[in-house]
């Protein structure tokens, strides 16, 4: 009997829809597709149809944008206008994938340079990797799904993706649009399981040549240890994003933004701005034109349109979070807003100065807060910035460029955002973790190079 798994509403733990949970041995079926499709070097996918698939893939999820997105709210939480925008940002994205094969090829690789070289015309060529393993999270349900897929696709590998257990809708409806578009199940299929020793058996088969995950730095980097000799990999884990805020900020314009990218999503994203740096001499102004703002923010229903900050996605985050919040304040820190307005949902809030070595000061929180700290030596600030393990985004806020230079050569990021917040993305650009925030690069075109192998041909003129 085909066990069955529950999704559940994030905001009041309402039951979504009970799916089929995926065995070992559809598993096995599955893995044994994907390969068997990619040793059939002659039914490989020509480049056009799999453009072809793509972009007519990206006009049924225009068609179906609504639908989508309030799925991304009821079954992750997101408020309904960021689900709108992130049903958006996949329509386009699956259009990139496609456009970036115009100038996906190979290159001329110089010749008789030597004599020992004479005579020769070399070039490379692009192959795809083969058969890719993505394991994705919840809090970007479709779009996550979207930079793991595409990629793959359009280079033409198989790919076998496992959505997080918490938000597999969204991922389920996107293949069987790739399916409706015309792509064969061989070449794109789902693993639907809450176990997560399914999940590694996915991940370290040695019939994977990629595995694409985004997710915990603990499962990442163990599953990493795991992947058999060969296997390639990139990994998307997450950080405790740094905002520098310099004394020449202007502090009514910024405010805002930074609002923005510390409660985004309910602060639920790997480049959440979370520590802010504020210079003591505007400490007082940001710190009260910052908590009005937040204190303006609308929690509740995320399928509501005009909610602003939705739940977290299960109650065991929001007790965690709560956790960390009260040893803080135990701790010295001041803490501004709060509380919580049901099982999942906390109310947005703010704490002052809490000790370095809180949870909060050193760990990622994956929730709504944020932590003010005050400065008056730049150098101090940016060693404190970059004094954890981790590191993802980070951003400055200044008018005097001199400090926006120096605060963006010397903070340990792979992004430094001037005048923007430090969840700031394209689909297009490299997005990528430094040290124990992850491993390769992000970003669709980006992932394309990854997923693929470079093959050179060496012609040696005999006559």
């Amino acid at each position: 009997m085909t066990a069955a798994m529950k999704v559940y509403q994030a905001f009041d733990r309402a039951l979504i829809q009970e799916l089929a949970a995926d065995d070992q041995n559809a598993l096995e079926r599955k893995l044994h597709l994907a390969a068997a499709a990619f040793a059939d070097k002659a039914g490989w996918l020509p480049t056009h149809e799999r453009m072809a698939i793509l972009r007519k893939t990206s006009a049924l999820l225009e068609t179906n944008r609504d639908r989508f997105a309030l799925m991304i709210a009821r079954e992750g939480g997101k408020p309904l206008p960021d689900a709108i925008i992130e049903v958006t940002r996949a329509i386009d994205g699956l259009l990139n994938a496609a456009d970036e094969l115009r100038n996906f090829g190979g290159k001329e690789i110089p010749m008789g340079l030597t004599a020992a070289s004479g005579n020769r015309w070399a070039f490379t060529t692009k192959e795809p990797i083969g058969v890719v393993a993505a394991i994705s999270a919840f809090n970007h349900p479709l779009n996550l799904i979207v930079h793991q897929i595409a990629p793959a696709i359009a280079v033409g590998c198989p790919v076998i993706i496992k959505p997080a257990s918490t938000t597999p809708i969204s991922c389920i409806e996107l293949v069987k649009l790739f399916h409706e578009a015309g792509l064969d199940e061989r070449w794109c299929q789902t693993l639907i399981t809450e176990d997560n020793v399914l999940a590694e058996l996915l991940a370290t088969d040695p019939r994977i040549a990629f595995l694409s995950f985004i997710g915990s730095a603990k499962v990442g980097w163990y599953l990493k240890g795991k992947l058999p000799p060969g296997t390639r990999c990139a990994l998307e884990h997450g950080g405790a994003a740094p905002v520098i805020v310099d004394r020449s900020a202007d502090i009514e314009k910024i405010t805002g933004t930074i609002v923005k990218g510390g409660y985004y999503h309910a602060g639920q994203v790997c480049v959440s701005s979370q520590r802010l740096f504020v210079h003591e001499e505007v400490l007082s102004a940001f710190t009260e034109a910052f908590a009005e703002k937040v204190a303006a923010l609308r929690v509740g229903d995320p399928i509501l349109k005009d909610t602003e900050v939705g739940p977290l996605i299960l109650p065991k985050e929001a007790d965690r979070v709560s956790t960390w919040i009260k040893e803080a304040t135990d701790g010295g820190a001041a803490e501004i807003g709060g509380g919580r307005l049901s099982e999942t949902t906390l109310l947005p809030s703010i704490l002052l100065n809490p000790a370095s070595d809180a949870k909060v000061s050193k760990l990622e929180v994956f929730g709504p807060l944020t932590c003010i700290y005050s400065y008056s030596d730049l150098d101090k600030a940016i060693g404190i910035a970059n004094s954890l393990p981790f590191a993802f985004q980070a951003s400055v806020f200044a008018s005097d460029i001199s400090v926006a230079l120096k605060a963006a050569r010397h903070l340990d990021a792979s992004a430094v955002l001037i005048n923007d917040h430090t969840a700031f993305r394209t689909d297009w650009m490299p997005f990528t973790g430094r040290r124990q925030s992850g491993y390769g690069i992000g970003g669709i075109p980006w992932t394309m190079e990854e997923m693929a192998d470079d093959k050179m041909v060496v012609f040696n003129q005999v006559s």
